[in-house]
């Protein structure tokens, strides 16, 4: 043989052999499915929800005018400290006073006037025990004028007394009668003069009162031109000047808000969570804040309020305050204001300020779990078709997943469509439905399903989607190129 015939049959076994191994490649790769999968492990886990708001402190005040009238003087400063009860503010009182130094006069008046009442009530209770005392007396005397009346009548009758003296004892005892009658008479009058000038002290006496309550009415009316610090803190907001009109019981108006008096010791970060997450959030569950003005640093909180009523995120009111219709307001997003106190705030904070909170709902210590892109869901139909090997047989009962209905993970009949994963068993990805506890941020917590060790399908999204339950798959984990990059210079 020659050897350019050598040569040719040469080159012709290499060609024939390239493509029975391209051709054997292809037919052992036939069906399969490109997948990157991951390891279950062990690891830490936290469930965290996450809500932005403001710094709040958790005692304030708005105080707000009292009464119409014009700012005279200003005694602070926005930020100062003041402590509760010190003198902030003053309106203008020259009406008020008016009243004040009126009623003041008018009950000195009524006072006076009930000093003589009271005084005229003595003398009038002197004279009546003076009118019953002349009454006791003539009365003494009748009884002494009567009896040497009768016995004078006894002794004229044996003409043992002359008819003059007889007389004279009568006369004597007509005289006690006209004396008890008289007296009698001046009783009653001292005693309708004591009840009149007891009414009238009465009277007085009520115009007193009525002066007092006057009195300590136009006192407050003063006063309410007078502003106080409710509590210790810092004047946090004076939007007003010396000189401005102020007009009470009107809010979010010029001249309505006066100043805002905070106590800063104890603040709070007050922010709204959805409703899709408000369910998890419990009191006293511990948060973590960042705030946009004190950047790289975190603060511990603990939830101590959590609103009963959702919050409209248009218009900020509560539903139940909302005045939308029942189509407009059931259709918007709705939150919950959630208050979380700040341990150990510090001194630098201000109300207002931006602020995020993490709220820690969950937490699992060293428990089994896998990415959240892993699981899946398959329909009942989809899982019933057993998996068959490349010659159409069922495939061998060793590398079987566990029965998709199984109660143990979970599996609800009522529903269609069942959560799980896809395992890596003898180069073929099996669906197994598994029990999911606490979702992380990028891991989720299995309670039933997996061990440990075991290898599952962790992506693409696009080949989890259609990856049917047996398919033959063919691992690539190596990472996608990153884009835009080049050789390094």
């Amino acid at each position: 043989m020659t050897p350019w015939k050598k040569k040719l049959l040469a080159g012709t076994a290499i060609v024939v052999l390239v493509i029975m191994a391209a051709v054997g490649i292809w037919w052992s790769r036939r069906g399969q499915v490109t997948v990157q999968t991951g390891k279950v492990g062990r690891r830490d886990l936290a469930a965290i929800v996450t809500a932005s708001g403001q710094i709040e402190p958790e005692n304030y005040a708005n105080v707000n005018a009292n009464s119409i009238g014009k700012i005279t003087d200003i005694y602070v400063e926005e930020g100062q400290r003041v402590k509760k009860g010190q003198l902030l503010m003053r309106t203008e009182d020259i009406q008020q006073q008016a009243d004040v130094d009126a009623q003041q006069a008018a009950l000195k008046t009524s006072e006076a006037d009930l000093d003589a009442e009271r005084a005229a009530v003595v003398s009038a209770a002197a004279a009546v025990r003076t009118a019953r005392a002349d009454l006791a007396q003539a009365k003494y005397q009748l009884a002494q004028a009567k009896l040497a009346y009768e016995r004078g009548l006894e002794l004229l009758k044996d003409s043992l007394i002359a008819k003059q003296d007889y007389d004279q004892r009568l006369s004597t005892f007509q005289v006690a009668q006209s004396t008890v009658q008289s007296s009698a008479a001046k009783l009653q009058q001292a005693q309708a003069q004591y009840r009149q000038t007891k009414f009238t002290a009465d009277s007085d006496a009520s115009t007193v009162a009525q002066n007092q309550a006057a009195l300590v009415r136009a006192q407050n009316e003063r006063d309410l031109t007078i502003y106080t610090s409710p509590y210790n803190g810092v004047v946090t907001a004076l939007p007003v000047h010396v000189g401005e009109n102020v007009v009470p019981g009107v809010q979010n108006q010029t001249g309505s808000l006066l100043f805002q008096v905070s106590d800063l010791s104890v603040m709070d970060a007050e922010v709204l969570v959805d409703e899709t997450d408000i369910a998890s959030v419990r009191l006293n569950q511990p948060a973590y804040v960042s705030i946009d003005a004190l950047p790289n640093q975190e603060f511990k909180g603990v939830v101590t309020q959590i609103g009963q009523s959702a919050v409209s995120s248009t218009t900020g009111e509560t539903t139940t305050a909302s005045t939308q219709s029942t189509a407009t307001s059931s259709q918007e997003a709705k939150q919950f204001k959630v208050v979380v106190r700040l341990k150990n705030p510090p001194a630098v904070l201000r109300p207002g300020l931006s602020a995020t909170a993490r709220v820690l709902t969950a937490e699992a210590k060293n428990t089994i779990s896998i990415p959240i892109q892993a699981l899946t869901l398959r329909s009942r139909k989809e899982l019933e078709k057993q998996p068959k090997g490349g010659s159409g047989k069922v495939l061998a009962a060793e590398i079987q997943p566990p029965s998709p209905a199984s109660p143990a993970f979970g599996f609800d009949p009522n529903h269609d469509e069942v959560q799980g994963v896809f395992v890596v068993r003898g180069g073929r990805a099996f669906f197994v439905p598994v029990k999911t506890g606490i979702m992380g941020a990028m891991n989720v917590q299995v309670l039933n399903g997996l061990r440990t060790g075991e290898e599952i399908v962790t992506g693409s999204y696009s080949a989890l989607r259609t990856l049917a339950n047996g398919a033959k798959i063919r691992i690539n984990n190596t990472p996608p190129p990153v884009a835009g990059a080049g050789p390094s210079d």
